[in-house]
């Protein structure tokens, strides 16, 4: 008998899903290519609203912050999560602020261009 992929994820650590309010929304959850600050914060407050009203949101985070995932999950941002300590490999649009390494700050660069 072949097993379904889907069905391996949502019957075992995954099953939290099923109740999802997000279910289907994906767009309001994971930033398009080029996404203005503005907005993203519109976005994001759209999908924090989703979030609050879900019965998966604490497994949603949970599993966001121990898989290092990118996007919006259980009711917050990467940032949120980088400042709660759960950091993604490489923050979406957040190079300069969150590089690999120690998690420090990069200096600003001074601007001029070396050859």
């Amino acid at each position: 008998m072949a097993v379904d992929t889907a069905t391996l994820f949502f019957t075992g650590v995954l099953e939290w899903t099923a109740d999802a309010a997000c279910s289907g929304q994906t767009t309001l959850f994971f930033a398009p290519p080029g996404e203005r600050p503005e907005a993203r914060a519109v976005r994001e407050s759209q999908a924090r609203t989703v979030c609050r009203a879900c019965p998966a949101l604490i497994e949603c985070r949970d599993w966001a912050r121990e898989n290092r995932e990118y996007g919006f999950w259980g009711g917050e941002s990467e940032e949120e999560r980088a400042a709660a300590g759960y950091r993604v490999d490489m923050p979406v649009g957040r190079v300069a602020r969150y590089p690999r390494g120690n998690g420090e700050p990069v200096a600003p660069r001074d601007g001029r261009r070396t050859a």
